[in-house]
């Protein structure tokens, strides 16, 4: 198939960024619900509906990112073997989060135990909260760029990655999936818990945006090259309005009962926050912070335009396969938590 003049390097690179902002919108509300599980409610019940809310769509979420790094291993090899690598240990202890958050959704309700429910609880807690800080830790580096020598190969260390910016972009991370989470658990609940969930919105909302405030002062102080794309085209802005407004009618909607719509917002919040994060690094995918020359680009990393177009081919096909299966199954299991004998 022939795209003509199509600007494939551009396509893919929006087409990565899509399928990562669906894992942050989808995995980052169960991750959210992790995070709150110990603190939020204290029966065995309750906690019993907090995973059985994430249940039947966990799992699904996170092939959102192994599908994002298939299609970075794809369009963009040498981006992938240089993330891939330079972080190895971040990626590492991500992995081994997730596999320890999802073992304990399987293991946890196995036995009766206070003290085994207790330990996988801790589990299902903080495989989600180390998860969220990496996953922002790294984000937070590709913003504030990693030194790469002349061959785009990662020339830095471990330690050298937990820097203040990357660290408050993940903290920032776990009070946005935090109050995903809330958001989320308001709409699977009902009764007392759900009153009990819907007191922590407003709160964690408060947080999410003095950490974003926060951030965004670090940002155009320290990380200047972000901002230009905003400076050099004003209308990029309006997707930051966009988000205010979104993150603005959260709790209105909360107030008013109506929790899908809550919900919806705080997608589109998430959407947006990754739009702004995309259109600033623009063409860099890793930015080079000695060397600005050494940075990965769409351009200069990519495939061939051959690859680039076998490839969006079958995205072409794949990519609406995967959204009608991801509706369908929340479709299916929509409406309020209820606990019976084949729940977690």
């Amino acid at each position: 198939m022939s795209f003509g003049n199509l600007d494939l390097n551009l396509v893919w690179f929006a087409l990565v960024g899509l399928l990562f902002a669906g894992y942050v919108a989808l995995d980052g509300f169960d991750l959210g619900v992790g995070m709150l599980h110990l603190f939020v409610v204290r029966r065995d019940e309750e906690r019993r509906v907090f995973i059985n809310a994430i249940g039947p769509v966990w799992d699904g979420n996170e092939v959102w990112l192994v599908t994002g790094g298939g299609a970075l291993f794809a369009a963009f090899p040498a981006v992938y073997a240089t993330v891939f690598s330079g972080f190895y240990l971040a990626f590492m202890a991500l992995l081994c989060a997730l596999i320890f958050r999802a073992v304990a959704i399987e293991f946890r309700s196995k036995h009766p135990s206070p003290l085994w429910r207790g330990f996988w609880d801790a589990g299902f807690a903080g495989g989600s909260f180390v998860s969220t800080l990496l996953i922002g830790v790294a984000m937070g580096n590709i913003a504030w760029g990693i030194p790469l020598d002349a061959r785009g190969e990662f020339a830095g260390s471990f330690l050298g990655l937990l820097h203040p910016y990357a660290l408050l972009m993940g903290v920032t991370t776990v009070a946005l999936f935090a109050m995903h989470g809330a958001i989320y658990l308001v709409l699977k609940t009902e009764g007392e818990l759900q009153a009990e969930v819907r007191r922590w919105v407003n709160p964690l909302i408060i947080a999410f945006i003095l950490c974003y405030v926060i951030l965004t002062l670090a940002t155009l102080l320290y990380v200047p090259h972000i901002t230009e794309a905003f400076r050099r085209d004003p209308w990029f802005f309006l997707i930051v309005v966009a988000v205010v407004l979104a993150i603005a009618n959260i709790p209105r909607e909360v107030n008013h009962g109506r929790e899908f719509l809550a919900f919806l917002s705080s997608c589109a919040a998430m959407a947006g926050l990754m739009a702004i994060f995309g259109i600033g690094m623009y063409p860099d995918l890793v930015f080079c912070n000695t060397e600005p020359a050494n940075s990965l680009t769409a351009f200069n990393a990519a495939s061939s335009r051959k690859t680039l177009g076998v490839m969006f081919t079958i995205a072409l096909i794949g990519v609406p396969v995967v959204l009608a299966y991801s509706a369908s199954i929340y479709w299916i299991f929509r409406g309020k938590v209820k606990l019976d004998k084949t729940s977690y």
